[in-house]
């Protein structure tokens, strides 16, 4: 039974302590572990408490959610255009016009192995399980961008952290309004590569972007 002390606790210990943890320095493997162990148990809780599958949901608004992504997307490339440009053009689509083979691996490495858990914990636990905790849905969202822009602290980078917890407020707004896994690591995956392939990706520790 779902407890709201219980439920503090277990929000206190994944959401905060462990992602703060891992910008400590001490033994990688077990930092690993750590995570690792804390997205297994996800798993299990998101089986055994919330009853999620991960299959993509029949009903779907495909056409309000790819009309909003359009919008927001050509928004994110202007800007993140702009700045690369000014910050150094040297930069601006490094990988993919010097490493067209690495830039398809990442890809594909980055939105399976990277997107897809973070938006099973960050969004699809995070909002299943939490509800009670938070019911302002303005205030939810709000919260839920804090700790995924808090999950990037280890990148000591303040950039990282003003754009995950942007990117946080997105994808907590497409994850309420849709409550699908898929949309939402669309969305992320998105993102996350452009930024990759316009040239900020040294910023995320993605490889390649060395002259």
């Amino acid at each position: 039974m779902k407890t709201r002390l219980g439920l503090l606790l277990e929000f206190f210990t994944l959401f905060i302590l462990l992602p703060v943890s891992l910008a400590v320095p001490f033994l990688i493997w077990i930092k690993v572990g750590m995570v690792v162990v804390g997205f297994f148990y996800i798993l299990f809780r998101l089986k055994k408490s919330e009853n999620i599958n991960f299959r993509i949901r029949k009903g779907l608004d495909w056409k309000s959610f790819w009309r909003r992504l359009v919008v927001t997307f050509l928004l994110v490339v202007l800007i993140t255009t702009a700045y690369v440009w000014f910050q150094d053009k040297t930069a601006l689509f490094f990988v993919p016009k010097n490493n067209p083979g690495l830039f398809v691996i990442i890809l594909f490495v980055y939105t399976f192995l990277s997107v897809w858990p973070q938006e099973i914990i960050y969004r699809t636990f995070f909002f299943e399980r939490y509800g009670v905790l938070f019911q302002n849905r303005t205030f939810f969202i709000f919260i839920n961008a804090i700790v995924f822009s808090l999950a990037h602290l280890f990148f000591r980078n303040t950039l990282v952290l003003l754009l995950t917890f942007i990117g946080g407020v997105l994808f907590g707004y497409t994850y309420l309004k849709y409550r699908s896994t898929t949309l939402v690591s669309i969305e992320h995956a998105l993102y996350g590569n452009w930024l990759f392939a316009v040239g900020m990706g040294q910023m995320l520790a993605f490889p390649g972007m060395e002259g």
